[in-house]
């Protein structure tokens, strides 16, 4: 089996377009390498994607670490604002037939995913996800389909009318 990358979610204040990460575990930078911060796995295609991004299309002159930055145009390197992430994925969303998109469905929908993955763990959905507790994914995302099968037959057994 691969080892699975980890990701070092790290707060910095007085980013250029004011964005941070909400959770400020400590962190540093050792000969190069970061320890610390929100450890956080990632999938082997999602560092594929990010290496690709960074090596065929990130301006090599940054200087500011940001990670969406504008590619073209008079502000060419400058990093995103959060608005002007929000706007592109609506626009998409838009173009794509989907609806307004919202960066937070990405959440959700990372979220009931690890939940049916796991079997409904809610200790496994809290740590891949970085929530607080388990309470705040339970009230937030853990919700029943009342189509399932499973879920019509629990109802059939607690109610003592099992097929």
């Amino acid at each position: 089996m691969r080892a699975v990358p980890d990701v070092h979610v790290c707060h910095r204040d007085g980013n250029l377009n004011r964005a941070a990460a909400k959770t400020r575990h400590p962190w540093r930078v050792e000969n190069g390498v970061v320890t610390g911060g929100l450890i956080k796995r990632a999938s082997p295609a999602m560092i594929h994607a990010y290496f690709e991004y960074v090596t065929t299309e990130y301006p090599a002159d940054a200087g500011h670490g940001m990670l969406l930055v504008q590619l073209h145009g008079e502000n060419a390197g400058q990093p995103w604002a959060p608005d002007a992430a929000r706007g592109m994925l609506r626009r998409a969303g838009i173009r794509a037939g989907l609806g307004r998109v919202h960066p937070h469905a990405f959440r959700h929908g990372f979220a009931t995913a690890v939940l049916d993955a796991s079997g409904g763990n809610l200790v496994i959905a809290r740590d891949a996800g970085g929530w607080a507790s388990t309470t705040v994914v339970s009230e937030t995302y853990a919700h029943a389909d009342v189509h399932d099968p499973a879920f019509d037959a629990a109802l059939r057994r607690v109610w003592g009318q099992e097929r």
